[in-house]
């Protein structure tokens, strides 16, 4: 078998600049405390948890004093700066430039709302780091929707300013947005007034842009193993784009999971990752499917 690396695959700006930054810092004193899972990958996790990473909650970021707090690349809400304030805590801050972005629009337009009593709304999925950081922008009062049914919380007699997680898919962004403009047409029509929703397109580009690279890919293979956290939520997505391609697509997260029978009658195989999957784990899942062929030693 002929066993690839996909070259776009493996860890986004935001993810490297974050495990760059607790490197050095672990170089220099050994141990660091990271508020969450730097990457939602448990491989990479475990491998610096093992130079003196220590993985912490919002409980216990608040009995912390004195000490050094990794903030990652998905973001952190005001209140954590808050906490490091009053606790004397250094925050070593690695939240991605895309996210820090998003979260001033965000903040922006809750401003607007103040003013208008409008509704700031998010495309993205309820609990996860990013969108708790953007809703922290709004005191809580961000709407999150997921699906279409999510959109019968909001009032659209009231301006809406609409935004999206960063790692959510372009086609997901553009489905809701439709359906938004739908409904609020329909209101302007009910009421006769203006039309009240601004949409904003805030996914990443370096995520987004993945997708077709990714579908010329799985394309190309006879078979595709995905490898991803499964908390990844950039992963999901990612991996759905390759089975829709690609119907032999296989989501592991470490090689155990590997069942040689995927590979019955392949002549080529295709290893990628989501953005939070490091090149050494694809490396490695490409070394041990290798091994099913005496001859790729």
């Amino acid at each position: 078998m002929q066993i690839t690396i996909d070259p776009n695959s493996g860890f986004c700006f935001g993810v490297v600049y974050a495990i760059q930054m607790a490197e050095d810092e672990l170089d220099n004193s050994g141990q660091l405390y990271c508020l969450g899972d730097i990457v939602h990958n448990n491989m990479e996790v475990e491998r610096l948890r093992s130079k003196g990473l220590e993985i912490i909650d919002h409980e216990r970021l608040k009995t912390l004093r004195d000490c050094k707090v990794l903030i990652r690349a998905h973001g952190e809400p005001p209140e954590t700066y808050k906490i490091a304030l009053e606790n004397n805590i250094e925050l070593i801050d690695a939240s991605c430039p895309v996210v820090l972005k998003l979260q001033n629009r965000v903040r922006t337009s809750f401003d607007e709302v103040l003013k208008n009593e409008g509704q700031v709304v998010i495309y993205g999925e309820i609990g996860h780091a990013e969108v708790n950081g953007l809703v922290g922008q709004t005191h809580g009062k961000a709407i999150i929707v997921r699906n279409e049914e999510d959109l019968d919380q909001i009032d659209f007699s009231k301006p809406v300013y609409f935004f999206s997680q960063t790692t959510k898919s372009t086609k997901g962004f553009e489905n809701m947005k439709k359906l938004l403009e739908d409904r609020a047409e329909k209101a302007a029509e009910d009421e006769v007034r203006d039309e009240y929703l601004t949409a904003n397109d805030t996914v990443c580009r370096q995520v987004s842009n993945r997708e077709p690279q990714l579908r010329k890919f799985a394309a190309i293979h006879d078979v595709i193993v995905f490898v991803s956290g499964k908390k990844s939520s950039n992963g999901k997505v990612l991996y759905e784009v390759c089975r829709s391609v690609n119907p032999r697509s296989y989501f592991v997260s470490d090689v155990p999971e590997i069942d040689p029978a995927w590979f019955e009658n392949a002549a080529s195989v295709g290893i990628c990752g989501a953005t939070s999957t490091p090149m050494w784990l694809m490396k490695k899942t490409q070394d041990h499917i290798a091994a099913f062929d005496k001859s790729l030693a």
